[in-house]
C-alpha cells in the first residue's frame, strides 16, 4: 500500500520531528514565523514548508495581519492522534498495574526478610 503524502495525512505530518517541534512550540499562543525560526534555529524556507505541511493537514491554522502571518496549534487537528494514541491507554494502564502490584510484592517480601533477620 502506498504511503500516504504529508501534506494529507495527520501522521505522516507529525512523523517529521521538526513539525513536532514546531507544534510544541506554536502550542501557547500564536507566534511569527521568525519566532519560529529564532526559537528552533531553522532555517527560514524549512521552517515555511514545514508550516505549509502543518496547515494542509489541519494541525496549524494561520492568521495574516497585512504581509505577516501568525501560526498557532490547532488542537481540534490534534484530535485524530489523541484518539488513536488512546486506544493504547488500556493496555499501559495495565502494564503500569502490573509493575506497581510487583513492586510491593518485592516490598513486602524485603520487609519479611528484614524482620527474619
Amino acid at each position: 500500500m502506498a504511503r500516504a503524502a504529508t501534506t494529507s495525512d495527520v501522521f505522516n505530518a507529525v512523523a517529521e520531528p521538526r513539525r513536532r517541534e514546531i507544534l510544541l512550540f506554536l502550542l501557547d499562543r500564536e507566534r511569527p514565523v521568525t519566532d519560529v525560526v529564532d526559537e528552533l534555529q531553522l532555517d527560514q524556507p524549512s521552517v515555511s514548508k514545514h508550516l505549509r505541511v502543518l496547515r494542509d493537514v489541519g494541525l496549524v491554522r494561520v492568521r495574516r495581519d497585512g504581509r505577516h502571518k501568525y501560526y498557532r496549534t490547532r488542537a481540534e487537528g490534534i484530535r485524530p492522534l489523541h484518539d488513536w494514541a488512546s486506544t493504547f491507554e488500556r493496555y499501559w494502564s495495565h502494564q503500569l498495574l502490573r509493575v506497581k502490584e510487583r513492586a510491593e510484592g518485592m516490598a513486602r517480601a524485603a520487609e519479611r526478610d528484614a524482620k527474619k533477620k
